[in-house]
């Protein structure tokens, strides 16, 4: 695949370290098309459907940064990595809970242009071997006249398939968004469908409370992290709507949604037992 090409496809695909039943009701929340697959042992993969950064004129790696920090902030126990390609570079985001974003970026020809650095936060927040995944992850910052930027992605993949990553046949880097999308449903992925607020936030409730966040949705952690999320919400939503960004536009919204629902479901679930705020029932201790 010749990446310097004049017709280099635009696409990106979100990783997400969680089987797709985790990763289903946050990936709901965005209210994109989206297609979810299995991708290895506690792996998933996140193909989108549309083509946003086509509709908004925002750049895919924009688009994609938003929506891997929006499912990052809303799990928080797993981080989320996007690959994102066009015609004139390609790299990856990774987005991990509150933490600040770590990425790279090659262009076209597979030039590198981040900073290694930012390799080593990779492989740390990953969990990555130290010393021998470090080693592989080595020639990715390095030139090579033989390795275009989608060969870069290509690599990526492979050193995390260590750790249990197995793309689906068919689905590579570098491809386009129309041939992603059909090498998914034709692999039987999962088309994500919103299906309101009421139904998704019971889905993430149901997925969420019986897990290891299940201690921070009541209590004082619960607040807690209400407060933090509504305070990082805020002023997120607001950036992305003056930009006109739709993928920090879905974080900003995510993150409001979710530490308003936190903040509500702590009280509703709180001293006394008082009507359900996604059932209408009574609910109890």
């Amino acid at each position: 695949m010749n990446a310097t090409s004049g017709s280099s496809p635009v696409g990106a695909l979100l990783l997400c370290r969680a089987e797709p039943p985790t990763v289903r009701p946050p990936a709901q929340l965005l209210r994109e098309e989206l297609l979810l697959a299995p991708a290895g042992t506690e792996w998933s993969v996140v193909v989108p459907e549309g083509k946003p950064w086509l509709h908004g004129g925002e750049p895919v790696e924009r688009v994609v940064s938003g929506w891997a920090t929006a499912l990052a902030v809303s799990a928080a126990t797993w981080p989320v990595l996007a690959l994102w390609w066009d015609a004139d570079r390609a790299g990856f985001v990774l987005a991990s809970g509150f933490r600040r974003t770590v990425g790279y970026t090659w262009l076209a020809d597979g030039t590198p242009v981040g900073e290694d650095e930012a390799m080593r936060t990779f492989a740390a927040r990953l969990a990555l071997d130290p010393v021998l995944d470090l080693q592989a992850l080595e020639p990715l910052t390095g030139p090579d006249k033989d390795a275009d930027a989608h060969a870069r992605l290509v690599g990526l993949t492979a050193v995390l398939a260590r750790v249990g990553l197995a793309l689906p046949a068919g689905l590579t880097p570098g491809e386009s968004a129309d041939r992603l999308r059909s090498v998914a449903l034709a692999q039987g992925a999962e088309e994500l469908e919103w299906a309101g607020w009421r139904d998704a936030v019971r889905a993430e409730l149901d997925a969420v409370e019986g897990g290891p966040l299940g201690p921070f949705l009541r209590g004082p952690r619960a607040r807690l992290l209400g407060a933090v999320q509504l305070g990082a919400g805020l002023p997120l939503l607001a950036w992305g709507v003056v930009r006109r960004s739709g993928g920090w536009t879905a974080a900003g919204v995510l993150l409001v949604a979710h530490g308003a629902l936190g903040l509500a479901y702590d009280r509703l679930r709180g001293d006394r037992p008082g009507p359900s705020l996604l059932t209408g029932g009574t609910v109890g201790q």
